[in-house]
């Protein structure tokens, strides 16, 4: 059995509105991919609600299938363009199931009842039978291109509906659409924040899609409509097609679609790449096939079956984004121009303030590349802006979303790392620039997303906000050690001098860390749950947040104090919940924390904690995580424990140890990258089977005895054999 066959692509598909107290909410979708590719072919459940990859499980109809999409993400979402319906009758215009625009004229719309026991999906491929018009639709994807193919009952008509203005989270502002042929069409849709999308439109988000469109059997009437309204007109603000095919015409219809995000010949070239050599069924097997030789960077053995499960099913998560946005001839758009690059391959979606934790110190360590070329893509929009690196990216664009300056994180850990960006100058430049918000740059007006107030700049503190402050002197941290690593003494003492002033933000009366008002004066807080200046979180989980110092922390705390904290932080959490006051797996301030029991004497409790977390908060099945899969992270967490670490803190590379969960494990490293001088591989071993005895008893490397509860990443890449022996 290869490997990919282990992925379910229908774990954490709830979205919105989910029916289960606990568990829910992933928001992922259950469609065909490929590795890193810019089509995402799903089907669509709904618009509207806070459904960001356009799927949610709970629902029990479908309104198309649409070519581009987000996972796990909250805030609406964004894409979900060129949305294709198959149908055997007229219908109204409109979906029937589009929140984001008025229902008018119509009853149900053209949406279709299907259950979840006629869906069939596996990597690259997806299938489901709609009960409405009993037509089976399955779908594939290549890169740049998707293909669907329609199986409609004997005798009945054949049409397809294309909603040319549907968008997750708003709608299209523009369409355009060119009838080449019966069997072609091309088009071009425009986006921007007027018609809502990433956070109904607060994310500033702004995009064009060209697609060129194929169909396997020429159409033999063209209806286009408008605002529920059939037209002649070939452009408008919501646009869509009926197409009528032959029903004498038996064969199965396909309908293979190559986008774009540069122009139309950009899409014309994909397609001639992807599509006019390719059928359905020689896209989904090299869509397999694709998956399957990206899967052999981590290959994992083990007797339970549901384990085996998640954790390819979470590396195909952590292997989704960050996405291509280049055409297959290296050029791609960003604020409208047009650039071409070989070097390195430009990526799109970064969801920086999660994916900083577990996300990119996995991608370092078996897929080096990802990370260079997504430290390269920040950079490129940086420069570009003259501004600090995207907080979280979409389409090249800064959509703002979050806190903190996680693309300086990622940027320093690949750079303390070795895996550096082709200008590591500018790089510094920009990051330094950012961190002490810098007002002009090269002569021009520099942005920086860091507060612009006394308060941060002479105190170190962010007025109010908690969360702000410290991931800010988080990123203080990781710029240290940029500094130091380039050389920069004197910058690197800056900067670790301001990250160590965490300190200052310890309130005695309440014993916790706490927001400070613009005198210094701390903010009143009811208790440690309170949730005042904090971001997805609260006071008692935030105040761990200090990944860089965990001694330091505990020292402030009170040693004994800290202990019986941690131990009641983890108690009190319902693991397996969609939500804790306590320690909260669904939401990314806590990742991680299970390791400081480790880091502060108590290696045994990390190892139970850990191993309790990686049992209680995922499972298999629509409702098999625990919160947002949120672009990998929640998936990384996972894969990286289940081999035996985590990296505690960005740009100090040290893999913390637990347990692993499978009792052999073998990654392949990347000669280009790391330095593979004991071997291109790194196997990891235990010498009993790790769920009947769960607790570290000694560790090997190399045959030489692992005398700390951590090994380096120059130790991990250097390849060769990780010994554990394990004891009950």
């Amino acid at each position: 059995m290869g490997n990919a066959l282990y992925v379910d692509t229908m774990i954490g598909t709830v979205g919105d509105g989910q029916i289960e107290k606990s568990h829910g909410g992933g928001k992922t979708y259950p469609g065909a991919c490929v590795p890193g590719g810019m089509v995402q072919l799903s089907p669509d459940t709904v618009s509207g609600g806070d459904n960001g990859s356009g799927y949610n499980y709970c629902h029990n109809t479908i309104e198309g299938f649409s070519f581009n999409r987000m996972s796990g993400i909250g805030w609406y979402g964004d894409l979900g363009n060129l949305q294709v319906m198959p149908v055997t009758e007229d219908t109204d215009l409109r979906s029937g199931s589009n929140e984001e625009l008025p229902f008018n004229k119509g009853t149900i719309g053209w949406k279709s009842e299907f259950s979840h026991e006629n869906e069939k999906s596996r990597a690259g491929y997806y299938s489901v039978m709609l009960d409405r018009y009993n037509v089976l639709a399955e779908c594939t994807a290549s890169e740049h291109a998707g293909c669907l193919k329609f199986t409609y009952p004997a005798d009945s008509e054949k049409k397809i509906i294309i909603n040319f203005s549907r968008r997750i989270g708003g709608k299209a502002d523009y369409q355009k659409v060119d009838i080449i042929n019966s069997r072609r069409i091309e088009g071009y849709i425009k986006c921007t924040p007027a018609g809502g999308g990433f956070g109904h439109g607060h994310g500033k988000i702004f995009y064009d899609v060209y697609f060129v469109m194929e169909f396997s059997q020429p159409f033999t009437n063209k209806r286009f409509f408008e605002s529920e309204e059939f037209t002649d007109a070939t452009e408008g603000e919501d646009l869509g097609v009926f197409l009528d095919f032959s029903k004498e015409n038996t064969e199965l219809l396909t309908v293979k679609c190559a986008i774009s995000y540069v122009d139309i010949e950009g899409a014309r070239k994909n397609f001639s790449a992807e599509c006019e050599n390719s059928d359905f069924d020689a896209m989904a097997e090299n869509a397999l096939a694709k998956w399957e030789d990206v899967f052999s960077c981590i290959n994992v053995s083990g007797t339970d079956e549901t384990d085996l499960k998640l954790f390819y099913t979470c590396l195909y998560h952590v292997l989704l984004d960050p996405r291509t946005m280049a055409d297959t001839d290296g050029r791609y758009k960003i604020n409208y121009q047009i650039f071409e690059n070989t070097d390195y391959k430009q990526r799109t979606v970064f969801s920086g303030w999660d994916v900083y934790r577990s996300e990119f110190p996995l991608l370092s360590i078996i897929r080096p590349d990802m990370v260079r070329d997504e430290i390269n893509s920040l950079l490129k929009i940086a420069e570009l802006n003259n501004s600090s690196f995207p907080r979280w990216e979409l389409m090249g664009i800064n959509a703002g979303c979050m806190v903190g300056d996680p693309g300086l994180i990622v940027l320093a850990d690949a750079v303390i790392k070795g895996i550096l960006p082709y200008d590591t100058e500018k790089a510094y430049e920009i990051s330094k620039a950012s961190s002490i918000c810098l007002k002009e740059l090269d002569g021009k007006e520099f942005r920086s997303i860091r507060p612009d107030c006394k308060a941060y700049l002479d105190g170190c503190y962010v007025p109010e906000k908690l969360s702000d402050t410290l991931e800010y002197l988080l990123a203080d941290f990781t710029m240290a050690k940029f500094a130091e690593y380039s050389g920069k003494t004197e910058d690197a003492k800056f900067f670790a001098k301001r990250a160590n002033r965490y300190g200052e933000n310890y309130n005695e009366a309440l014993q916790f860390l706490a927001p400070r008002k613009e005198n210094g004066e701390f903010v009143f807080e009811e208790d440690r749950y309170d949730d005042d200046g904090t971001v997805e979180s609260n006071i008692f989980q935030q105040s761990w947040f200090v990944p860089y110092d965990v001694k330091g922390l505990s020292r402030l705390f009170g040693e004994e104090r800290t202990i019986e904290l941690l131990e009641e932080f983890f108690e009190r959490a319902d693991l397996k919940s969609l939500w804790n006051d306590d320690y909260n797996h669904s939401n990314e301030p806590c990742h991680n924390i299970t390791h400081y029991f480790g880091i502060l004497g108590l290696p045994e409790r990390t190892q139970y904690w850990t191993r309790r977390v990686q049992k209680e908060a995922y499972r298999t099945g629509a409702y098999g995580f625990c919160g947002n899969e949120d672009v990998g992270q929640l998936s990384a967490w996972y894969v990286l424990s289940a081999l035996g670490f985590a990296q505690v803190c960005p740009a100090d590379p040290k893999y913390y140890l637990n347990t692993p969960l499978f009792k052999d494990a073998e990654i392949r490293l990347d000669k280009k990258f790391h330095s593979c001088k004991v071997s291109d591989k790194l196997s990891i071993k235990c010498d009993k089977n790790p769920l009947d005895f769960p607790y570290i008893k000694s560790v090997r490397l190399n045959g030489a005895a692992v005398d700390k509860i951590y090994l380096t990443y120059e130790e991990i890449t250097n390849g060769g054999e990780i010994v554990f022996e394990l004891k009950k």
